[in-house]
């Protein structure tokens, strides 16, 4: 049995729901909010793995036992940190970062100057590498290389204990950011999709689907066997059809109302095949009325259906009178569709919008047309203080800025 930590998004919830999907038979523990353990019965490719999760910073194993979080406690986690460093290896300048998590206080500077103490004692130079936070980010961990070449020790909090790991890999926040920003065709005004939030919806379309069966040089890097059918009905400048290429599946079906979007999938997926080297099997696109789908597709041939379809207005003054019958029809009409063309085992993954009108929070209520909405958090872990879910059992996506939030359904 192995122990691995993941380090959790912005969104806890969002991001439990992921790893819950990714991995639907491994023991799970919250260890706080911004942690998760889980049990694996194999090592798995972390650097792989952390490049097709969505909602994960940090993933790393837990190397030691469980320390008492005690001011005694100092000289033991000390310890066990020198424990993880390999002198033997070291040829050059030491790095090594110190990340806690958890809420209550935790004095690292005693920690880290006895480590630098240590490492000078064996004749090696060193670096703390430090920030104004208690964690390091992944910007830091990635710039100083602290993976590769040197170690973050990551301490995390959980109940009167704490856990002492290392850190495997971290979330590639420059390639995350050059596919969002370097692809040639975006829409700013319309908006676009994040690709870790269209990473996120690809992951928990899986039907208990578990991980792929290893392959030589993969080691569990693969989140799912790729060979299923995924349908973005909706797509827009083609973010979810990209983030699916990339995480390697070959059968792929984009359609949307717009020539404009259709023909900006097409020049991005061009530009994601040539930077990325890809290969797609199957990959049709077109020019659709959402209404005309099963015209076109034929019934029960799709595994999976993601999609962000139009929101309603962005910006200004919005008439929601008007603006939420006409989306709950659309939204209806399109499930309708949704449901001929879908497999019976498939899921529909689909952002609906949540207003907000002073105080209040308003959802949308289209017609499912015989779906039901899945609650994609474990029944163990439903009732955990750190699980936020809406009534329906769906998680809500937003910054506190925003005026229109995204809320995550999963129909089956």
């Amino acid at each position: 049995m192995f122990k691995y930590f993941f380090i959790l998004g912005s969104n806890p919830t969002l991001s439990i729901a992921e790893l819950s999907t990714v991995f639907p038979q491994a023991p799970v523990t919250i260890a706080n909010q911004d942690a998760l353990i889980l049990d694996l019965n194999e090592k798995i490719d972390a650097k792989q793995l952390i490049t097709k999760l969505g909602g994960t910073i940090k993933i790393g194993r837990l190397d030691m036992n469980e320390w008492s979080f005690t001011p005694n406690g100092y000289n033991n986690i000390k310890n066990q940190i020198i424990k993880l460093i390999d002198l033997k290896i070291i040829k050059s300048k030491f790095k090594f970062g110190i990340s806690y998590y958890g809420k209550a206080k935790f004095n690292l500077k005693p920690l880290g100057m006895e480590i630098k103490k240590f490492l000078k004692q064996s004749g090696v130079s060193s670096r703390w590498v430090t920030s104004q936070e208690p964690t390091l980010s992944s910007v830091v961990v990635e710039q100083n290389k602290l993976v590769d070449k040197g170690l973050e020790i990551v301490l995390i909090k959980t109940d009167n204990k704490i856990l002492i790991c290392r850190t495997l890999a971290v979330q590639p926040f420059k390639q995350l950011s050059f596919r969002d920003y370097g692809r040639p065709a975006r829409d700013d005004y319309a908006g676009m999709l994040p690709p870790k939030l269209a990473q996120i919806m690809i992951n928990l379309s899986h039907v208990g689907a578990g991980l792929a069966p290893a392959q030589k040089g993969d080691r569990q890097g693969r989140p799912y066997k790729t060979d299923m059918t995924i349908l973005d009905p909706f797509c827009g400048s083609g973010t979810i059809l990209t983030e699916a290429m990339l995480m390697s599946y070959k059968n792929l079906i984009g359609s949307d109302i717009s020539a404009k979007a259709v023909e900006a999938t097409k020049t991005n997926i061009e530009w994601f095949i040539r930077n990325w080297k890809l290969e797609i099997r199957n990959l049709e696109l077109y020019q659709l009325n959402v209404q005309n789908l099963s015209q076109k597709l034929k019934p029960c041939t799709v595994d999976a259906i993601i999609t962000e379809p139009y929101l309603g207005p962005q910006r200004g003054k919005i008439n929601l009178q008007k603006v939420i019958p006409e989306l709950e029809k659309l939204y209806s009409q399109s499930l309708m569709e949704f449901k001929k063309v879908l497999k019976p085992a498939g899921r529909i993954v689909m952002v609906w919008p949540v207003f907000h009108s002073g105080n209040q929070l308003i959802y949308l209520s289209p017609n499912l047309n015989s779906l039901k909405i899945i609650n994609p958090i474990p029944p163990t872990l439903k009732d955990h203080p750190v699980i936020k879910l809406t009534a329906r059992g769906t998680i809500i996506y937003g910054r506190p800025q925003q005026e229109v939030w995204r809320e995550i359904i999963i129909l089956q």
